[in-house]
């Protein structure tokens, strides 16, 4: 394969569905398709780590002629172990990529034959899972950053609100206009610690940062940010202010929640949601939709795996809108 950095349509990945069919003919290139973005600089044994040429088995496993032992080629990745082909699921990414707004686990099974919602709703997690790419560059600029509630009608309104998620969002802010990338995280609460604790980790430090006046962001300043406090009080609202970025993102990820989603998000599963959300955004301006296939290919091989029972963690009750 070429550099990842520079992908080559039609070469490295698929440029329409018709290249899509073409590509993935049958199961081994689908194979050699998953072992080249794997060892795009040769083949490394994960078991030895010595770099040479494996040679394929009758049962498709990769062979170490220096430690004599096998790997298969999905080991290590979000596909380990799976029963189903590999051509069904580059064709669940391809699905996914290539809808606007991304697809639910009824749509997916409904779209891909699967024979139950749960695989369809388990992959989607698996997937959402190599949505986010480790290392990746922090924000930088202008950053707006705020909360926002994720949820149903509940008495308590603002900051003080307890069944709802609270979800603190970051966003570029680019001149003279527009939005650049974003980043947004599930915190259990509105406290400094929880939102330096974000700030530090997502954001560039000398970077300029604009928030309400909420006590939380008060020591901003003394973490290497430029800090700006907006507010306007008057006795009608409290705290009126005034960061485009944010809310706009806020009311697109409600509406992608509600729409794409119905609503039946549980909060143990929200960040992977989020980090779905985010992918999009931050892409949201690409032309070609195999080139997105192709990046959550590309980290679909390096993800590792994960079991269904670890994905569904603890017994929730509660589901939010």
């Amino acid at each position: 394969m070429q550099d990842p950095k520079k992908p080559i349509g039609g070469v490295d990945y698929p440029r329409d569905y018709k290249e899509f069919e073409t590509f993935f003919q049958d199961e081994q290139r689908c194979r050699d398709y998953l072992f080249r973005l794997r060892w795009s600089n040769g083949f490394q044994c994960p078991r030895c780590s010595s770099i040479c040429s494996p040679w394929v088995t009758t049962r498709s496993y990769l062979h170490c002629p220096e430690c004599q032992g096998e790997v298969s080629v999905t080991a290590g990745t979000i596909f380990e172990k799976t029963r189903y082909p590999l051509k069904q699921w580059y064709s669940a990414i391809w699905f996914i990529t290539s809808q606007k707004h991304g697809a639910n686990a009824m749509g997916l099974q409904r779209v891909l034959g699967l024979k139950t919602y749960k695989t369809a709703w388990t992959w989607l997690h698996k997937l959402r899972r190599a949505m986010i790419c480790p290392g990746r560059n922090l924000l930088e600029g202008s950053v707006e950053v705020d909360e926002t509630f994720i949820g149903g009608e509940e008495p308590i309104r603002g900051r003080g609100a307890r069944t709802k998620a609270l979800v603190v969002i970051a966003v570029e802010i680019l001149s003279p206009k527009g939005f650049g990338r974003v980043r947004m995280k599930a915190i259990p609460d509105a406290s400094s610690e929880s939102l330096e604790g974000f700030i530090t980790q997502e954001i560039q430090q000398g970077s300029s940062i604009l928030t309400d006046g909420w006590i939380g962001y008060q020591n901003i300043g003394k973490r290497g940010f430029k800090h700006s406090a907006t507010i306007t009080t008057n006795s009608k609202n409290r705290d009126t202010y005034t960061m485009t970025g944010v809310h706009r993102v806020a009311a697109l990820l409600k509406r992608w929640l509600l729409g794409t989603h119905q609503g039946a998000v549980r909060h143990q599963h929200l960040d992977y949601y989020l980090d779905e959300f985010t992918f999009r955004f931050n892409r949201r301006t690409s032309r070609s939709r195999g080139l997105l296939f192709y990046r959550l290919m590309q980290q679909a091989a390096s993800t590792p795996p994960t079991i269904y029972e670890k994905i569904i963690g603890g017994v929730v009750n509660h589901e939010f809108v």
